[in-house]
Formats: structure tokens, C-alpha cells, sequence
């Protein structure tokens, strides 16, 4: 049998990951709210690229969970994991940037674009190596869950904060509207998809690297 999932620890391997992921949250919170400098914990919608965000524990921890996975549930053949990670990477930046960028005029028909190519990208990651992509897959649900839950306090409250600042002609809307259209979708729809695409590109690039798959168990 190949690519064993029905055993998979996954609770155990994304506990600690999880648990340093809210604490950066709530670090960048902290940060904002006290107007620290805008180049660790931008206030922009977005965030701007600020250094200090859980966007850029993906591959990191993509990496932590390929080399675990590698000895206990390794690729069918990681070649095909590799290239399975590459192929979701160009769908997945191919639709939502490059054709999404000639949508501009049309910014709902662009996001929602962007949200596809984000999911079809992911879908074909996870494909590769399903038991990383099942991993990276709880993994980005217990990161983004935490965040959709202060981005509803932030709105409610009215921060001023990354987390409830809206994107520039962003339409009026109420309180929840407003929550579920720059929260709850993109935190679902585009974020843990990116979780996926990237922890998958950089975990089976350093598992093909190193060499560290076990031969899978063929019954």
C-alpha cells in the first residue's frame, strides 16, 4: 500500500506547528493595535508584506511536515509529488494573477477567479502527495480558523487594523457582509489553499532534496 493515510498522526504533527501559528497571530495583532512599526505589522489591507505574519510559516512548515511524512507515509514516487507541487504552483499563480489581472475592471469577477485558480492550484498539490496535502490541509484550517475569528472581532470592534481594514473600492456593507467577504472566504477559499500549493512546492523540493522518502510498501 502506498501513501498510508488511515494512521496518520496529523493531530500530533500540526499541534505545535498550530500553536506557534496563533501565537504569531496574536503577536500581529498585538502589534498593530500598538502601532508598532508598520514594517513588521503593516495596518494595510492585506497586510501588506509585513514581516511579522503566518503567511510565511506555510513553507516552513510544509518543510516540518514533508520530512516527518517522508519516513512514516512517503509519495508513491516523489518525482510525481514534485511535480504534481510545480504543475499546482503555475495553475495556481497562472489563473488568479495572470488572468485574473485582466479582470481588473471587473473586481468581483476577478476575485472570484482568483479563488479557483487558488483551489484548482491546491487540488493538484494535495494530488501529488495526499497524505502532506491532508496534513497541510488541518493545518491551515487550524491557522485560519483563529484568524477568521479575529477578523470578526476587528470589524465588530472597528480597529483600524490589517485584520478589518477593507481593500480600496470595496463596496459598503454591514458588519457581517463585510466579515464573511474579506474574512471568511479568502481565510477558506484563497489562504488555505496557498497553505497547500506552497507547503507542498517547498516540502517535496526538500524531500527530493534530501533523499529522505522510505520506499513506499507496496501490498
Amino acid at each position: 500500500m502506498t501513501d498510508r493515510q488511515e494512521s496518520l498522526p496529523i493531530k500530533s504533527l500540526i499541534m505545535g506547528p498550530a500553536l506557534v501559528t496563533l501565537a504569531v497571530t496574536l503577536l500581529r495583532l498585538v502589534g498593530e493595535l500598538q502601532n508598532w512599526s508598520p514594517r513588521f505589522f503593516s495596518r494595510e489591507a492585506g497586510g501588506a508584506g509585513a514581516i511579522v505574519g503566518i503567511v510565511w510559516l506555510a513553507p516552513i512548515f510544509g518543510i516540518y511536515f514533508a520530512m516527518k511524512l517522508a519516513r512514516i507515509a512517503p509519495p508513491a514516487a516523489t518525482g510525481k509529488a514534485v511535480g504534481n507541487a510545480l504543475l499546482g504552483t503555475v495553475v495556481g499563480i497562472g489563473i488568479a494573477f495572470g488572468i485574473g489581472s485582466l479582470l481588473k475592471t471587473n473586481q468581483n469577477l476577478q476575485f472570484l477567479v482568483a479563488l479557483v485558480g487558488m483551489i484548482l492550484g491546491a487540488a493538484i498539490a494535495y494530488l501529488g502527495w495526499p497524505a502532506l496535502g491532508k496534513t497541510l490541509l488541518a493545518y491551515g484550517l487550524a491557522a485560519r480558523i483563529p484568524v477568521i475569528i479575529v477578523m470578526l472581532v476587528a470589524i465588530m470592534a472597528n480597529w483600524g487594523t490589517h485584520y478589518d481594514v477593507v481593500p480600496p473600492n470595496f463596496p459598503a456593507m454591514g458588519t457581517f457582509a463585510k466579515w464573511f467577504m474579506i474574512g471568511v472566504i479568502p481565510q477558506l477559499f484563497a489562504w488555505i489553499p496557498f497553505t497547500i500549493i506552497s507547503g507542498a512546492l517547498f516540502g517535496t523540493a526538500a524531500v527530493a532534496v534530501t533523499g529522505k522518502a522510505r520506499q513506499p510498501v507496496t501490498a
